[in-house]
């Protein structure tokens, strides 16, 4: 029995050379954006594992907690959290590493909130403060394993494909992620 299975994948990278022209859609009252300054690890493991829970995010779950402290308290690295009645309800995390350009890295909402129409007021939340910094650019990138309106709504928001890659990726089985069978190479 193979202690990995192989998911290939087709990645689509996403980049914005001007931040949008167009108003903003507005979350709702009940809801706000809260940089996690001092972001702790068993924290940053419960967004990212509900949020990628469904799309197969499996590469921060293999990080070691104590590289993974290193990253999130890189000053390149900021995590942003969105919360609904003061609840968790998503997340985004910028990595500015590569200064003058942005990367969204991992961008999502929790199971609860998919489907309420916050994504796109979150999005633009993160747009519209990445180009506040007056960057070059800033980057994203989704795959087919992702929600099905990721890409669009990356579309919507204003980024652009500049290129799509298949990705095989050979998933420790020990993570008990639930891997759609369309994924998963023969």
């Amino acid at each position: 029995m193979s202690d990995t299975v192989s998911v290939g994948v087709t990645v689509t990278f996403l980049r914005m050379i001007a931040p949008p022209v167009e108003p903003a859609p507005a979350l709702p009252p009940d809801a706000e954006v809260v940089h996690v300054a001092h972001c702790s690890v068993s924290f940053y493991r419960y967004l990212y594992n509900t949020v990628g829970a469904d799309y197969v995010w499996w590469l921060r779950r293999t990080v070691p907690d104590q590289q993974l402290a290193r990253l999130l308290s890189s000053p390149a690295v900021a995590i942003y959290a969105l919360y609904q009645n003061g609840e968790p309800a998503g997340f985004y995390e910028l990595d500015s590493a590569r200064w003058p350009v942005v990367n969204l890295g991992y961008f999502g909402l929790l199971p609860h909130a998919v489907g309420t129409g916050m994504g796109s007021a979150f999005l633009r939340h993160a747009v519209d403060f990445v180009w506040r910094a007056r960057p070059h650019a800033m980057t994203v990138n989704t795959c087919t394993a992702d929600h099905p309106r990721a890409l669009p709504g990356y579309l919507r928001a204003g980024f652009k494909v500049t290129r799509e890659e298949f990705e095989r990726w050979d998933i420790p089985t020990s993570l008990g992620l639930k891997i759609p069978p369309r994924l998963i190479l023969g």
